[in-house]
């Protein structure tokens, strides 16, 4: 194993804190685990994100809160007979339109509130692909299965994501920011294709408070019994791991006694006997 040697942490987070985590799967991840050990946390209120200017567009409707209408549902492709919306992941849709904004607006309006308060904010940057939907010109969280030819694919220079990520620090100075890329593999363009895609992603958040999610995964995690079947996305083992670093990196000294006894009545909660009396 290559140990990745970890910059002192900008800031720390407490359970005193109030946390909102977006963006790619590994936000998930992060996101749960803090939930479990009883950190107020909002994860993902759009669903996972992947490119950057979705991320973005996200955070600037939690901070209007304005609501989704009529002309933001989408109906969805490959005949799933579901509506939904450019914003969100597919795990929000619903038979209906009515049933969709319903959903869409009470979750928009729950994250808008505790975006309000939130006064720490961790972002996983997923890939610097992105899809541009030709009607209109907008750039979509999910092409929702509609057809290939609706959208234009294209990457996302250094210097438009480096200018997304500044914006939202300009934009929120009441809060602090922490990027991560995801230890997600894409490699629909090949291994090349991955790898210029992540680079644009790693230089778009230098100079800017970061945690090596990617880079403990490619060094530290490389041996293939830390991937999934697919050899793209970490095991749940892995998974673990990388949240164990990052807290270990963020949570004060004086809190992890805490941290782990919560983690310790999770784990036991979890537990099932084998046999029942």
């Amino acid at each position: 194993m290559t140990s990745v040697t970890l910059d002192p942490a900008p800031f720390s987070l407490s359970f005193q804190d109030r946390i909102v985590v977006l963006g790619s799967c590994f936000a998930d991840e992060l996101g749960g685990r803090l939930a479990t050990a009883g950190f107020d946390v909002l994860c993902n209120p759009f669903g996972t994100l992947y490119n950057p200017v979705s991320i973005g567009n996200a955070v600037a409707r939690l901070r209007s809160g304005v609501p989704f209408g009529p002309e933001d549902v989408v109906e969805m492709g490959a005949n799933a007979e579901k509506q939904c919306s450019f914003w969100h992941h597919t795990s929000f849709a619903r038979d209906t339109a009515e049933a969709f904004l319903d959903h869409a607006n009470q979750a928009l309006a729950e994250a808008s509130a505790f975006w309000k308060d939130a006064n720490r904010v961790i972002i996983t940057l997923g890939t610097a692909w992105a899809f541009r939907f030709n009607e209109t010109g907008e750039t979509v969280a999910n092409c929702l299965k509609r057809p290939a030819a609706e959208f234009t694919r294209y990457r996302l220079t250094v210097a438009q994501t480096a200018a997304i990520l500044q914006g939202l620090l300009q934009r929120n100075p009441d809060k602090q920011f922490l990027f991560t890329v995801s230890p997600i593999r894409h490699l629909a363009d090949g291994a090349r294709g991955n790898q210029l895609s992540k680079s644009t992603l790693l230089l778009a958040t230098e100079g800017h408070p970061y945690f090596p999610a990617y880079e403990i995964m490619m060094d530290e995690l490389r041996d293939y019994r830390w991937w999934a079947e697919d050899m793209v996305h970490p095991t749940k083992q892995a998974a673990a791991y990388l949240c164990d670093r990052f807290l270990e990196w963020t949570l004060p000294a004086q809190e992890r006694d805490l941290y782990e006894s919560r983690m310790k009545e999770w784990r036991r909660s979890q537990h099932r006997p084998l046999y029942s009396e």
